[in-house]
């Protein structure tokens, strides 16, 4: 049996749909919610960034089950075996560092309360600094790391589509290759 030109239908609405809520999160979280005061008016923005964190675990979780259960097109080359493994390497990271994201903001939200305040609405105040959770320091790294991932991901993929001119976007894509 040959293997598919691109990615199952359902691969590319999670690829595309995780895509959008991880630059979202990444750029929410470093430029709204991290320079916002911890007081009442933040448990709103928490409460959209901790369920919309959640959503990405389990979708994070659910395409890779799916990944593992569908016939894959052939691995994408560029010609040189060692960016062909940091290309393997790079999507290995990226799952790895969407669900340590999930995780880790778990473990804060665990640690400072949040689930009852946020959620529950349990009327505690948010905590003075959320870095006094060592999770917290967890989840701030991860966000880089993800964050040079995703450059480097997103340049990998103009540079096949706009140097090498291969059309690899199509394999992430809907209709005729």
């Amino acid at each position: 049996m040959s293997k598919p030109a691109r990615y199952a239908p359902l691969l590319v609405i999670l690829h595309w749909l995780s895509a959008f809520l991880v630059i979202f999160m990444l750029l929410a979280g470093m430029f709204s919610l991290k320079q916002m005061p911890n007081t009442g008016a933040k448990v709103p923005f928490l409460a959209i960034h901790m369920a919309t964190g959640i959503t990405i675990l389990l979708l994070t979780v659910l395409r890779v089950l799916v990944r593992l259960s569908t016939q894959l097109p052939p691995a994408a080359t560029s010609g040189s075996p060692l960016l062909d493994g940091l290309a393997r390497l790079t999507h290995v990271l990226l799952y790895l560092g969407m669900i340590g994201m999930g995780l880790s903001g778990m473990g804060v939200a665990s640690q400072a309360g949040l689930f009852e305040s946020v959620f529950q609405r349990s009327g505690a105040p948010l905590p003075e600094d959320f870095f006094v959770f060592p999770a917290r320091y967890a989840h701030g790294y991860l966000a880089l790391g993800l964050l040079a991932l995703v450059g480097l991901h997103v340049a990998a993929a103009l540079y096949h589509q706009f140097v090498r001119r291969d059309n690899l976007l199509a394999r992430m894509g809907w209709g005729r290759k």
